[in-house]
């Protein structure tokens, strides 16, 4: 798997914090049982603990959850198996430490009563209060992670219908654009049309005066009519090129 899974991460972290707990442990059992130095590493060791079956308890849960749906988090079974031996390693190592603290503990060994009682108590505590199983944690990491789900897909649904609303808006405003631009153009293109059969009608009209004219004016007329035509478009014709 890649070295930035957050698994492995983590994972780094609290196997460096494994290895100090155990040199701590080394110097607390090199200590005789009424030195001062090896009370405070009794402390120090029940915190360490505490804190690491903390961080393995998350990763735990963390694993169930990828074992409900290994194709969401493109992990297979066997990473997954993996993973849950080495969470019980830690485990067990983490717990056999805190139980030779809880035999010194009970057996005294040279630590002042007061001490020796109050390590009792906190390592008593602990075990009244035993880390859950790893199926009930990824049970709860399972239903706060669909929970976190359905909620994100809600807001992201609740968003989409946004957006679709605002787009379904801006179509309509273009279509109403569109609709009144359509209209526009069909009313200028009845007044062109309009216009078209006023100029044929006046067109036919004329053709109909020529036409009489013509009929009225003969052969004659109508050479005389076709010379005045030609001598009027050679005049035309001048002015225009001499000006």
């Amino acid at each position: 798997m890649s070295a930035l899974d957050p698994f492995y991460l983590v994972k780094e972290e609290i196997q460096d914090s494994v290895k100090g707990l155990q040199a701590t442990f080394t110097r607390w059992e090199r200590q005789p049982p009424s030195a001062t130095d090896r009370i405070v590493l009794s402390k120090e060791l029940l915190s360490g603990c505490e804190s690491i079956e903390w961080q393995v308890e998350e990763l735990d849960r963390a694993t169930g959850v990828a074992e409900r749906d290994p194709a969401r988090f493109s992990i297979d079974l066997v990473e997954i198996e993996r993973r849950k031996k080495w969470i019980a390693s830690t485990f067990s190592q983490v717990h056999s430490i805190r139980r030779k603290l809880q035999t010194a503990a009970e057996n005294g060994s040279g630590i002042r009563p007061g001490i020796a009682t109050s390590n009792r108590r906190e390592l008593m505590r602990m075990d009244e209060h035993p880390l859950p199983k790893s199926n009930h944690a990824a049970d709860n990491g399972f239903i706060t992670d669909e929970s976190g789900q359905h909620a994100l897909i809600m807001k992201e649904q609740e968003e989409d219908l946004d957006d679709l609303s605002e787009t379904v808006m801006r179509l309509g405003g273009v279509g109403l654009t569109i609709h009144e631009e359509l209209s526009s153009q069909g009313r200028l293109i009845d007044e062109l049309g309009n216009d078209m059969d006023s100029t044929a009608t006046r067109l036919d009209f004329i053709q109909k005066r020529v036409a009489t004219v013509m009929k009225k004016a003969g052969w004659k007329g109508q050479v005389m009519i076709i010379v005045f035509l030609i001598a009027l478009l050679l005049i035309l014709t001048f002015l225009v090129f001499s000006g």
